[in-house]
């Protein structure tokens, strides 16, 4: 068996038999609310790829990559900066723990008084929830910047943006890496929410549209879709972190071989 085949099957073999498994068990179902596998994968293409593909989901996906985008360019802005001196770490300490203590959907009807109840208040939401994962990672990757490393940067009077690009970033960005793999699947779930108030359109505004008509199968369908989504955006940024990070990969690799 070839690596790429034995490979594939680790990947596919789980999602395969679980798959298997939901047939088999709704197979002749006759509950109303727990239709069989056949009837939601039958309602698939006619739900999402006739009209609503381009009126729910590309704008669910648009506010997806935006809300994500700035939550990592404020996160990894104000790691650094936050990171890099102690006295401003110390000061923001206590409210960054507080903040980040506070479940983002109990902020909504605080956001949708100041934000209102358009696209700006679902961005928001997001961010409100996306932002800590990939800040406080940030803090810690530039802590733990090597002290040889910065005085060796001192000693060679490096620029600060020469010191951020060839030092602080490189260093730190295997946490960031992981913050913004933990903030990506939280933005996915505060899409969602965010979409179920106060919302006119989008994937999460369509299955609870679903639900309240007893449209089971249609609902289902969104469900699966939203876990296809999350598959790909995971597989993409696996793809992207794999060659930023390949350096990384590879010292770690050349380490076990050591060990």
């Amino acid at each position: 068996m070839t690596g790429a085949l034995r490979s594939t099957l680790r990947v596919l073999g789980l999602p395969l038999v679980l798959v298997a498994i939901w047939w088999i068990a709704t197979a002749g179902s006759s509950n109303f609310y727990w239709p069989s596998l056949q009837s939601i994968l039958t309602a698939f293409p006619g739900t999402w790829f006739e009209g609503r593909f381009g009126q729910d989901v590309l704008p669910s996906m648009g506010r997806l990559l935006v809300g994500y985008t700035l939550a990592l360019v404020i996160g990894i802005g104000a790691g650094i900066a936050i990171g890099s001196f102690r006295r401003l770490r110390l000061l923001l300490e206590p409210a960054l723990e507080f903040f980040r203590a506070l479940p983002p959907p109990i902020l909504v009807p605080i956001i949708i008084l100041f934000a209102g109840i358009g696209d700006g208040m679902k961005v928001v939401v997001i961010v409100s929830g996306a932002l800590w994962p990939v800040l406080l990672n940030t803090v810690e990757g530039v802590r733990g910047v090597d002290e040889v490393q910065r005085d060796t940067a001192r000693v060679y009077r490096l620029r600060p943006l020469t010191r951020l690009r060839r030092l602080i970033l490189p260093a730190a960005s295997p946490q960031i890496a992981a913050g913004a793999r933990q903030s990506l699947s939280i933005a996915i779930i505060l899409m969602v929410i965010s979409e179920m108030f106060a919302a006119s359109n989008g994937l999460g505004f369509t299955i609870v549209q679903f639900q309240r008509q007893f449209a089971i199968p249609e609902m289902w369908s969104g469900i699966i879709l939203l876990g296809l989504i999350g598959v790909l955006l995971s597989m993409i940024f696996r793809l992207v972190e794999s060659r930023a990070l390949a350096w990384y990969d590879g010292a770690r690799r050349a380490d076990r071989e050591k060990g």
